[in-house]
């Protein structure tokens, strides 16, 4: 006698994650039209690859300086006001932006300004987005709601707003600043439409344990330093937010100046920019629909040994070809790998933390995982002054090499989560 076995059936996520996404969506098409437009509005200004690559820099420089604030305020405001004030305040700054245009008085430092404001409003909304998701979903949902949240992210930015961007910036250099504000402002009022639910950032347990007593939902939240210390005691989140933090400045270092690399090594007119790099995106694409999947299936520490690995070939390959085809291919190789690592590594992070240190947590590692990147990247820039593909070759290099340093560590990924929690009825609108 034969036996079939039904197939798995995975549960929804829930109508409250749903409208998160739709507001997370929206700010991402504001972000990709605005981080391909404002490296090619700099090439109207210089074409200084440190200076270039300098924008860069300054779009994680406010995570240095204020990704801690920008969790604590998290773990004390409704985290949905937040959202929607920090985008407010970034539209307010590209119609900043476009007046300066449109007058002739933008200057590269004025443009070095514009991105510090825009960088400061992503410290919030990114953030938030981010500390929410776990009051939306389930544990065991975890994987398959970052995979969702970044594989949109992914199209937005490299299929629908990086091409539109560049076709915009041919057409007339204001057109792509003027979009970017709009996205930001209607992401912001769509925020507010998120359920009550993801305004304290509370787990689906801590809900019912509120509503049961609530007193609990008063309840003081964890010290600064005791969220510190959680971060320093945890061997396993000690230890990957050291590796994390040097693996991310390799990839800084090595992208800091690849609108030169496209438009003077490689050839590539300007209006087809944003078309290059949604090929690039490809990679990206594939990795985050499938890595919730792959995860399923092999165990995520192997997916993560595996998919850093990976990124830090692809990276390699792109500064060892002078074909552009092949580059590409290369970088959507690399695009794959990183895409894959994101979604484990968010997942574990947000199971891990405790709930009511999270925004707190999140703004401690982005701050260390990215200080030395605004560092990297402006000495890629410097280095590709020599020649526009070694910081490809050094960042790949650095990756594959710390990759095989820390193969136990990684491997070990997958017997760090805790167990599965339970959403209980209702919770999802």
């Amino acid at each position: 006698m034969s036996t079939t076995l039904a197939p798995v059936r995975r549960a929804p996520l829930s109508a409250g994650f749903n409208r998160l996404w739709i507001a997370a969506v929206t700010s991402n098409l504001a972000d990709g039209i605005g981080r391909t437009a404002v490296p090619l509005i700099a090439t109207t200004l210089t074409r200084d690859p440190a200076l270039i690559a300098g924008l860069t820099a300054v779009t994680f420089l406010p995570w240095l300086l204020f990704g801690i604030p920008a969790g604590i305020l998290l773990d004390r405001v409704d985290r949905r006001i937040a959202m929607a004030v920090a985008n407010s305040l970034r539209f307010a700054v590209a119609a900043l932006l476009a007046v300066l245009i449109a007058s002739g008085a933008l200057t590269i430092w004025w443009l070095y300004a514009v991105v510090l404001l825009f960088g400061l409003g992503e410290t919030v909304f990114d953030n938030a987005t981010t500390t929410v998701v776990p009051s939306l979903v389930t544990r065991d949902q975890l994987d398959r709601a970052n995979g969702r949240m970044q594989s949109a992210e992914i199209v937005v930015q490299n299929f629908i707003a990086t091409p539109v961007a560049g076709f915009l910036f041919a057409a007339a250099i204001v057109l792509p600043v003027w979009l970017t504000g709009a996205g930001f402002l209607v992401a912001g009022l769509l925020a507010l439409s998120i359920p009550a639910a993801a305004a304290r950032g509370l787990r689906a347990g801590e809900r019912a344990d509120a509503a049961a007593d609530p007193s609990a939902a008063v309840a003081p939240r964890p010290s600064f330093g005791a969220v510190v210390s959680f971060l320093v005691h945890h061997r396993f989140l000690r230890a990957m937010i050291v590796l994390t933090s040097i693996t991310a400045s390799a990839l800084a270092f090595a992208q800091g100046s690849v609108v030169l690399l496209l438009l003077q090594t490689l050839a590539v007119p300007a209006a087809l920019i944003g078309v290059v790099t949604a090929g690039v995106g490809v990679g990206a694409l594939v990795g985050a629909l499938i890595s919730s999947r792959l995860v399923e299936r092999f165990g995520r520490g192997p997916i993560m040994f595996s998919s850093m690995l990976v990124g830090g070939v692809g990276l390699l390959g792109v500064g060892l070809t002078g074909n552009v085809c092949v580059a590409i291919a290369a970088y959507a190789v690399g695009a794959f790998g990183v895409s894959v690592w994101n979604v484990p590594w968010g997942a574990l992070r947000q199971a891990i933390v405790p709930s009511d240190m999270l925004g707190r947590a999140m703004g401690i590692v982005r701050t260390i995982g990215w200080g030395l990147t605004p560092i990297a990247t402006v000495l890629g820039g410097f280095v590709a002054r020599i020649d526009l593909r070694l910081p490809f070759v050094i960042g790949g290099a650095v990756v594959v090499a710390l990759t095989l340093v820390a193969v136990r560590l990684l491997l070990s990924a997958g017997s760090q989560e805790p167990a599965a929690e339970t959403l209980p009825e209702g919770t999802g609108s």
